[in-house]
């Protein structure tokens, strides 16, 4: 407060988010570490006291993104100061993981680098460098160690969220080492958050209004969390667990690995109405061959069984997946056959990308590296057979009644825009105080990816609460 009892003016906080919905989470919780520090954000790096880049490794020229964005963030670091100003430049997440003091050798006018198991530590970092600063200094951190501590019990409570919809980050890092990724070398080792930390955070969203929780984790299903009774809690058991939070109606989780989808999670998707039935289970390849080269560690076969044993315990399951094409040495046979496993399974949407040789992973080394040209007829013919999957499945939607959960307003005045189970955006018209609630609606259209309905019967009022 100042002296005549008015607040202090906020710190503007602008934090600018690359890559995955864990990044998404991440950078929320970089916004709640420094809040009690003063910081408020804003949506533009112009002017702001602090920047932090937030930065994701998995696709290849990442880390030069990242520089040229520095590049751009100089001028608007010397005009804060022209004003006689401050602005505190970080670099967070992945890229820093990996690049660590590199930057500040590259980017001279980078403050802070900090990897994405230390942002716990953001309000210790900051005070140095202040500190630094106040003694007419100027202090450059480094912090890319992988902590004994746990940094979610470190961290402060999560604020409000914005929206009816959150992300909840349940598992961390990854122990498959697939031979062309980096998570195992940016993240670490799997970790699991407690069972009541996840339920604390989840009951906090619910109060605040969230109605469709999605659980994160670079390997989520492979979540082993100690629960309340001291033993060993899985995804399925926790989901159990999240379902029974007043408010809760929806669980998503993402992104899982087949080798970790067992049994007591298949079960779930049979037994919990709440867990959506929408799977992103990635594949990356139809070759055995290839499969094993990546060290994936299951077969076509393998994954084929499993979407099987999915398809029995929850009939209306939608599947999605990852695929890579021109993985070092992949044959125009070897690419067939992940043609000839789209086929087989028929996903509702997937994400497909060419080979892209990240540094110091196995797979760089390969001296079998495939054509840049054979690697683009490839993904455009992938592409194309994943897209008709994709609109076939959204087609099929018109004509059906599905549960929406209305979210926001849409462009329209009168327009409002939810999800399906399928996380379809679904167009119906109708007053924001919809918003929040899942309605039943008849699909009458399909435009551009996006569906339109309207309620297949009157809103009932909602309830008043005693």
């Amino acid at each position: 407060m100042t002296r005549d009892g008015e607040r202090s003016p906020k710190k503007r906080l602008f934090i600018k988010t690359y890559g995955c919905q864990m990044n998404v989470y991440d950078s929320e919780r970089m916004a709640d570490a420094l809040a009690p520090l003063g910081f408020a954000p804003v949506d533009a790096a112009d002017g702001a006291d602090m920047v932090i880049l937030n930065t994701c490794h998995i696709r290849e020229k990442a880390a030069e993104k990242v520089y040229s964005d520095l590049g751009r963030l100089r001028a608007a670091k010397q005009a804060k100061q022209a004003e006689g100003g401050r602005m505190v430049v970080a670099v967070a997440g992945c890229v820093a993981q990996a690049e660590g003091e590199e930057i500040l050798r590259r980017a001279p006018m980078v403050d802070m680098v900090f990897g994405p198991q230390t942002y716990h530590r953001l309000p210790e970092m900051l005070a140095k460098v202040d500190r630094a600063e106040g003694a007419a200094g100027r202090a450059r951190l480094v912090d890319t160690d992988f902590p004994v501590e746990d940094k979610f019990d470190h961290l402060p409570e999560a604020r409000s969220a914005q929206g009816v919809a959150a992300f909840l980050t349940v598992q961390e890092g990854c122990d498959k080492f697939c031979t062309f990724c980096v998570v195992p070398y940016t993240r670490g080792a799997e970790a699991s958050r407690p069972v009541a930390s996840v339920l604390a955070e989840a009951r906090r969203l619910a109060a605040g209004g969230v109605r469709e929780l999605t659980l994160l984790g670079q390997n989520v299903n492979a979540y082993h969390g100690e629960g309340p009774d001291g033993r060993e809690w899985g995804l399925g058991r926790l989901a159990r667990a999240l379902a029974e939070i007043d408010g809760i109606a929806r669980i998503r989780y993402t992104t899982s690995h087949p080798r970790d989808l067992d049994d007591e999670l298949i079960a779930a998707h049979r037994d919990v109405p709440a867990l959506a039935p929408y799977l992103h289970l990635p594949v990356q390849s139809g070759s055995d061959r290839i499969l094993e080269a990546m060290n994936r560690k299951h077969t076509a076969a393998d994954y084929l069984r499993l979407v099987d044993r999915l398809r029995a315990a929850r009939p209306d399951i939608a599947l999605t997946s990852d695929f890579i094409v021109g993985f070092p040495g992949e044959t125009d046979a070897e690419f067939a056959a992940t043609l000839k496993l789209v086929d087989a399974v028929g996903f509702a949407g997937a994400f497909s990308f060419k080979y892209s040789p990240r540094p110091g992973t196995p797979a760089a080394l390969a001296e079998a590296q495939v054509p840049e040209d054979v690697m683009d007829a490839r993904l455009a013919g992938l592409q194309q057979l994943l897209a008709a999957q994709q609109e076939a499945f959204n087609r099929a939607s018109v004509g059906r009644v599905l549960p929406v959960l209305i979210e926001k307003p849409g462009r329209k005045p009168g327009q409002l825009v939810g999800r399906s189970p399928y996380l379809q955006p679904v167009h119906i018209d109708g007053p924001e105080s919809l918003i929040g609630r899942i309605l039943d609606c008849r699909i009458d259209d399909l435009r551009a990816h996006s569906l339109f309905g309207a309620p297949a019967a009157p809103p009932e009022p909602e309830r008043s609460v005693a």
